[in-house]
C-alpha cells in the first residue's frame, strides 16, 4: 500500500517563508556591518572620506597621468591640489561664518522675537529656542561627536582623522589601477567579474554624486549670495558659505540654509525683503531641479528623493552629522550595486516572464 506524501504546507506559505528566511539574514548581515562599522568608526570615517575624495579627485589624476606624468608624482599633486583647494575654501567659510555668526545669530533671535510678537503665547517657543540655541548645537554637536572622539580631543582626532584620510587619498590614486585585482584576488573565482562590475559601478556612482553634488552647491552658494548682495541681507557671505557647506546634504540642506536666510532677512531688512530672499531660494532649487540634477543625475545613479530622505534619517540616527553626509555616497554606491545585478540577472524587458 502507497500512501501519497503531501507537503505540510501549501506552496504559497513555503515560499513566503522562503522569502522571510532571506529577508532576515540580509538584514542580520547588514545590523552586524553597520555594528562593525560603528564600533570601529575612528579607523571606518577616514577610509569612506578617503574614498570620497578619491572619487571627486579622480578625473584631475588621470588628466595629470594623461601629461605623462608618474603615478605617484600625479597622486602626490593631487594631493597637494585638494590642501589647497579644500584649506583655502574651509578657511574662507569658516572666517565668513565667524566674522558674521554673531550678526547671523543676533538675526535669528530678532526674527524669533518678531514672530512671538505676532504668534503670542504660541510664538514664545521660538523665542526661547532661539536663546538657547548655542546650547541645543553645543549638546548635539557632543551627542554626535562623543564616539569619535574617543578620549582626545576634538581638534586632534579631526586632524588625526584629515592626515589619514589624505594619506589614505594618495595610496588609493596612486595603487587605482591594481584594486580590480586585489578585488579578484579576494573574490572566489567564479564571482571575479560580477565583484569587479559591481566595485566599479558603486564607484562610479559615487563619482557622479560627488562631482554633481559639488557642482550644484557651488552654484547655489554663488546665485544666493549674489541676490543676498545685492538685497544688502547681513551675513550674506557667511550665509552664501553655509549654503555650500549644507548643499552636501540634499533636500534637508537647502531647507535649513534657505529658512536661516529668510529669517536673517526678515530680522534686519523687513518682510518685503525676506520675500525676496524667499523668492530667490525658490528660484536656484528650481534652477536646480530642473537644470542641475537632470544634467547630474543623468551621468550617475537616479535616486527617488524618498529614498534620500530615509538614507539621511538613517545616517543621522547612527552616526549623527556626520552620518548625514556619508549617508547619500554610500546609498548611491549601493544603488549602482544593484543597478549591476538587475542588468546581469534581471529579466529582459521585451522577454514575457513565463516564455519558454
Amino acid at each position: 500500500m502507497q500512501t501519497s506524501r503531501e507537503p505540510l504546507l501549501p506552496d504559497p506559505v513555503r515560499r513566503f517563508a522562503a522569502w522571510c528566511v532571506v529577508l532576515l539574514l540580509a538584514a542580520g548581515v547588514a545590523a552586524v556591518f553597520i555594528w562593525l562599522c560603528v564600533e570601529f568608526k575612528t579607523a571606518v570615517t577616514p577610509v569612506l572620506l578617503a574614498i570620497l575624495g578619491t572619487a571627486l579627485l579622480g578625473p584631475l589624476y588621470r588628466r595629470l597621468l594623461r601629461m605623462k606624468v608618474r603615478k605617484g608624482l600625479a597622486a602626490a599633486l593631487t594631493v597637494v591640489a585638494v590642501l589647497v583647494v579644500v584649506g583655502g575654501a574651509t578657511y574662507i567659510v569658516v572666517v565668513a561664518l565667524i566674522d558674521t555668526g554673531d550678526q547671523i545669530v543676533a538675526s535669528l533671535r530678532q526674527a524669533a522675537s518678531d514672530i512671538a510678537e505676532h504668534l503670542g503665547a504660541a510664538g514664545t517657543s521660538l523665542d526661547d529656542l532661539a536663546k538657547n540655541a548655542e546650547k541645543l548645537l553645543r549638546e548635539f554637536g557632543g551627542t554626535a561627536a562623543s564616539g569619535v572622539i574617543s578620549g582626545l580631543s576634538v581638534v586632534g582626532q579631526a586632524l588625526a582623522t584629515a592626515v589619514l584620510a589624505l594619506l589614505l587619498i594618495f595610496f588609493f590614486l596612486k595603487d587605482s589601477d591594481r584594486a580590480a585585482d586585489i578585488l579578484r584576488s579576494l573574490a572566489p573565482r567564479a564571482t571575479g567579474d560580477l565583484v569587479e562590475a559591481m566595485a566599479r559601478r558603486a564607484f562610479e556612482a559615487v563619482e557622479g554624486f560627488m562631482r554633481g553634488t559639488t557642482l550644484v552647491a557651488l552654484v547655489d552658494a554663488v546665485l544666493i549670495g549674489i541676490g543676498l548682495v545685492v538685497l544688502d541681507v547681513p551675513g550674506a557671505v557667511g550665509l552664501a558659505a553655509l549654503v555650500f557647506v549644507t548643499a552636501y546634504i540634499p533636500y534637508l540642506g537647502a531647507f535649513l540654509s534657505g529658512a536661516i536666510a529668510v529669517l536673517v532677512a526678515l530680522a534686519d531688512r523687513g518682510f518685503v525683503i525676506a520675500l525676496w530672499v524667499l523668492g530667490i531660494v525658490l528660484a536656484v532649487q528650481v534652477i536646480e531641479g530642473n537644470v542641475l540634477q537632470p544634467m547630474v543625475q543623468s551621468r550617475t545613479v537616479q535616486m527617488h528623493p524618498a529614498v534620500v530622505m530615509l538614507a539621511i534619517t538613517a545616517g543621522a540616527s547612527v552616526a549623527g552629522i556626520l552620518g548625514m553626509l556619508l549617508a547619500v555616497p554610500l546609498t548611491a554606491a549601493a544603488t549602482g550595486i544593484l543597478g549591476e545585478l538587475r542588468t546581469r540577472y534581471g529579466t529582459p524587458s521585451g522577454t514575457p516572464s513565463g516564455a519558454d
